[in-house]
């Protein structure tokens, strides 16, 4: 098959090659599936310069997430059956950027009808990351105010979609025309764009001077520091990661006299503790994308040839929007 690979650790395009390799095969507990479609995200950027948590022995194929066909299955596997379309998380080193890939049974969900390919690849880690936050680490109310930082990325989009989805009035911040525009298509109320806008002067104007109730923040650095002038009363910053690069230190003295919480969210950990909870929320994003209250609003859909480019410019911060490959 045709697979991106990593034979060393730098910048996605300088150290992805298409090669030919064998397919995967899969353990007892996985299964092989033909790749429909894989996006683009951040992870895999960190992932190919050696910077992401998660570090697979070299050569590996990045690629996070993907929507595929079972091929064939291990012998323990009893949820899915060949055929089956599914989303998931691939086991690495065998990632989704590949013509074939493996999921274990516990890491991988029916595809939802409603999405087609590229979307119900793009629903796994960006929209569960953004559930988790909203309705887990926190609980975003009807009628409140949601200030969603890089709302035209992977996670910014699905929170903007949930936010609106929960009742939530909601801001999005972006950087860049471009990306006001895909935040408005998102269904954000408003847009500001980071460039040449002060977001903190927009969320004081447009919530009369109260501020967001919750803020999404995978950015940090300047745009956690701005969010903690513009919180409101017994608000919930949500620290998703640090896209902008810079690790916040925050004053945790002025959370105490502004009254509002610091919340963590790191999804990955439910599946060593709660993979419950991972089911049961994609059974509640399967039920909003079945309502059509929820629906991964893909930008590009590029072929699998364009991965090095594709994921080159998602790590330089030029895309817009959900990038998908389909092989």
């Amino acid at each position: 098959m045709k697979a991106w690979r990593v034979n060393e650790l730098g910048e996605p395009r300088d150290v992805l090659a298409l090669e030919e390799t064998a397919d995967p095969t899969p353990s007892a507990t996985e299964m092989l599936v033909k790749v429909l479609a894989a996006p683009a995200n951040f992870p895999d950027v960190l992932m190919c310069r050696g910077e992401y948590q998660i570090k697979p022995p070299l050569p590996f194929t990045p690629g996070v997430e993907l929507c595929g066909e079972v091929v064939s299955v291990g012998e323990s596997v009893t949820k899915f059956a060949v055929g089956d379309r599914v989303i998931g998380n691939p086991s690495l080193p065998s990632g989704g950027f590949a013509e074939y890939s493996v999921l274990d049974q516990n890491n991988t969900f029916p595809a939802p009808s409603a999405l087609d390919d590229a979307e119900a690849s793009a629903l796994s880690i960006g929209y569960q990351t953004a559930w988790f936050a909203l309705h887990r680490r926190t609980q975003l109310l009807e009628g409140e105010t949601l200030l969603v930082h890089a709302a035209a990325g992977g996670v910014g989009s699905a929170a903007v979609q949930l936010g609106k989805a929960a009742g939530a009035k909601v801001i999005g911040v972006v950087g860049g025309p471009d990306k006001a525009e895909y935040a408005r298509k998102l269904g954000a109320d408003l847009v500001v764009d980071r460039h040449s806008e002060d977001f903190v002067a927009a969320v004081k104007e447009f919530t009369g001077g109260k501020g967001a109730d919750v803020v999404f923040d995978p950015v940090g650095g300047d745009a956690y520091a701005k969010s903690t002038k513009c919180i409101a009363f017994e608000g919930r910053i949500v620290i998703i990661g640090f896209a902008g690069g810079t690790i916040p230190q925050p004053a945790l003295n002025h959370a105490l006299i502004k009254n509002y919480s610091i919340i963590g969210l790191h999804w990955g950990l439910y599946k060593a503790y709660n993979q419950q909870a991972i089911d049961d929320c994609h059974v509640e994003l399967t039920r909003l994308a079945d309502a059509g209250l929820v629906k991964p609003l893909i930008s590009e859909r590029l072929s699998l040839t364009d991965v090095a480019d594709g994921i080159g410019r998602l790590g330089d911060g030029t895309t817009v929007g959900r990038v998908v490959f389909q092989p």
